[in-house]
């Protein structure tokens, strides 16, 4: 059975108890090495095209939640839910597929390939993920989508074959930007997408997230100290509302 085929296996795909894109129940996590650090989530849900503001200091846990939600890491127990299938149950082979067709990603650190150009960079998720290829190829050519999104946020045409070490700090977020919604994901993480951006910048980027967020029906959940942000989101929660968080035995 390919991975393809397991992620539609009812062995490892879980319906869990209602109709949205992402639940977490019962979720346990320990971090390894780490003494007494311990995230738990009892109950926790994103509907299909909700829109979430995350806010909480550093080190409260938002970056260890993000990584479960995303299944670079597997709780130590518990569901995690996506668009009906529980990562938490997946191999890694089988999370990283799920991962590439269903997830959009935008990394604080960027994570662009360094020798790769802007637009090589927004195309590369669709070398992963067939599904995401197909959808960024609904209207013509994935390289067409890639490009608009660019120019989007700003970004001209001619600078498309430019090395992402040559861009701003700015531009090189905006280029993570455009290959983190191409061929319209399911869910959207972004963590601190606007930092580096200036407000004319960051009001395009956030129009063109909302709009792809609502064509695709997706969901979003956003992280960022910004509060000026917190008003254009659907719903606004603190990270200790949704996960408790504890240094067990800590001296």
């Amino acid at each position: 059975m390919n991975d393809t085929d397991a992620l539609k296996n009812p062995g490892v795909q879980v319906n869990s108890g209602s109709d949205s894109l992402l639940a977490l129940n019962d979720v346990q996590f320990h971090w390894p090495g780490r003494d007494g650090f311990t995230l738990s989530v009892d109950s926790f849900s994103l509907d299909y095209g909700e829109k979430l503001f995350l806010k909480g200091p550093s080190g409260s846990g938002k970056s260890t939640l993000l990584s479960l939600i995303c299944g670079i890491v597997s709780p130590d127990s518990g569901s995690i839910c996506i668009d009906g299938v529980d990562i938490a149950q997946l191999s890694a082979s089988q999370a990283d597929r799920l991962r590439a067709d269903k997830l959009g990603i935008i990394f604080q650190q960027f994570n662009l390939l360094p020798y790769g150009s802007m637009l090589q960079n927004v195309l590369l998720p669709l070398q992963f993920s067939h599904a995401r290829r197909e959808r960024a190829s609904a209207s013509g050519m994935p390289a067409d989508e890639a490009r608009r999104l660019l120019q989007r946020l700003g970004l001209a045409v001619e600078q498309h074959a430019r090395g992402v070490t040559r861009l701003s700090i700015g531009q090189q977020q905006r280029v993570a930007v455009a290959r983190a919604i191409i061929g319209n994901p399911r869910l959207i993480i972004a963590d601190e997408p606007t930092s580096a951006l200036d407000a004319d910048n960051r009001d395009e980027f956030l129009k063109l997230l909302f709009e792809e967020v609502t064509h695709a029906n997706a969901g979003l959940i956003l992280v960022s100290h910004d509060q000026s942000l917190a008003s254009r989101f659907d719903r606004r929660m603190e990270i200790s509302e949704i996960a408790n968080t504890s240094l067990t035995g800590a001296a």
